[in-house]
C-alpha cells in the first residue's frame, strides 16, 4: 500500500478530458447517529463549473439540502473558496493529512421527502443553513490501488451547524476523501461506497459493485488499536425501496460482515449535457456487525441510467 503524499491534499492540474474532474467529501455523523451530514466539492474544470452539495440529515428530520451544480470556477486555480449570490463556502487544509475545515452560508432547500431531490425542480422549504467544522485525522490515511487517483481518511469532526434558527453542536466522528482524474463517469459506471465507525472503535471503508457479479473491491479495515488492513474484496448485496432508495443492504468488507440499515437519505440527481439522468441515493446508516457491534457512518449508491 502506498503512502498518501501530503502535497496531494491541493488541486491538481487537469487533463482535457470533459469529464475529468476533482472531488473533496467531507461527512459527519453524531455517536449515536441523531445528526449527519456531508459536503462534496466537484471540480469539472472542462464544463467551467463546479458542483457543490451540502446536506443535514436524522432519523426523526427533514433533510437540509444545498445542491447546486453550476457554480463558477474560483479564478485561482488553487482555491477551494466558492461563492455564488446564493452560498459562500470555504475548504481549508489547515494541516496536510492532520486536519481541516469547512465552512457555509447558504440557503438550503428543507423537503419533506428525500426523493424530491429527484425532481429537476424540487419543492421545499427555503432555510438558512451553514456550519463551520473540524474535521481531525484519527485512523491512518488510506491511498487507494492504482485504480484512480484517491485517498479516504477517517476523522473526528467537531463544531457546529445552524439550520434556521436551530444550532447543533457537533462532536462526532466521519470520514474526508479526494480524488482526481478522468476515470468516474457517474452515467455509465455503477459503484457502492462506505465509511464508518463501530463502537469499539473499528474504523472501515469500501467501493464495491465495480464491476457485475464480481466481489472486486477497494477498502480498509482500522481495529481498535489502529491497526490498518487493507481489503481487495467487498460484497454488497441491497434490497432497494420506493425510487430506488435502498431499505437494507448486506456489507462484507474482506471479513468484516456488516447489515446496513439507512436512517436519512440525501439523493442528488444528474444530468449529462446530453440529457441522461443518474440518481445517486446517499445516506447516513447504521452498521452492525454479526457479532453485534454498532456503529454509524455514511453509504452511496450510483445508479446509472439503465442500458
Amino acid at each position: 500500500m502506498a503512502a498518501v503524499d501530503a502535497t496531494d491534499e491541493a488541486r491538481h492540474v487537469h487533463s482535457d478530458e470533459e469529464l475529468w474532474n476533482e472531488s473533496y467529501y467531507y461527512d459527519f455523523f453524531a455517536p449515536d447517529g441523531s445528526l449527519g451530514g456531508y459536503l462534496r466539492i466537484g471540480f469539472i474544470p472542462n464544463l467551467n463549473r463546479v458542483w457543490y452539495w451540502a446536506c443535514a440529515v436524522g432519523p426523526d428530520r427533514q433533510l437540509v439540502t444545498v445542491v447546486d451544480n453550476e457554480v463558477p470556477l474560483p479564478t485561482d486555480p488553487r482555491s477551494l473558496e466558492l461563492r455564488t449570490d446564493a452560498l459562500w463556502a470555504d475548504h481549508t487544509v489547515e494541516d496536510p493529512l492532520v486536519h481541516a475545515t469547512c465552512n457555509l452560508e447558504a440557503f438550503g432547500l428543507r423537503v419533506d421527502d428525500p426523493a424530491e431531490m429527484y425532481r429537476p425542480e424540487p419543492r421545499g422549504e427555503r432555510v438558512a443553513f451553514g456550519f463551520e467544522l473540524d474535521w481531525e485525522t484519527n485512523g491512518e490515511a488510506y491511498m487507494w490501488p492504482p485504480i484512480t487517483p484517491r485517498y479516504e481518511i477517517p476523522c473526528t469532526v467537531h463544531g457546529r451547524v445552524l439550520i434556521g434558527s436551530e444550532e447543533f453542536e457537533v462532536d462526532g466522528f466521519g470520514q474526508r476523501d479526494h480524488s482526481w482524474g478522468a476515470s468516474r463517469d457517474w452515467w455509465a459506471n455503477t459503484w457502492c461506497w462506505n465509511a464508518g465507525r463501530l463502537e469499539d472503535n473499528t474504523r472501515f471503508h469500501s467501493t464495491g459493485a465495480l464491476i457485475p457479479d464480481s466481489d472486486f473491491g477497494v477498502g480498509y479495515v482500522i481495529d481498535p488499536d489502529d491497526q490498518l488492513v487493507e481489503v481487495d474484496s467487498v460484497r454488497v448485496a441491497t434490497e432497494m425501496g420506493r425510487e430506488g432508495l435502498p431499505e437494507s443492504a448486506e456489507l462484507a468488507v474482506g471479513e468484516l460482515e456488516l447489515d446496513v440499515e439507512p436512517l436519512a437519505f440525501s439523493p442528488v440527481l444528474l444530468t449529462h449535457p446530453d440529457g441522461r439522468e443518474d440518481r445517486f441515493p446517499r445516506a447516513l446508516a447504521r452498521f452492525t456487525s454479526a457479532d453485534e457491534r454498532q456503529g454509524y457512518g455514511w453509504i452511496e449508491w450510483n445508479q446509472p441510467p439503465a442500458g
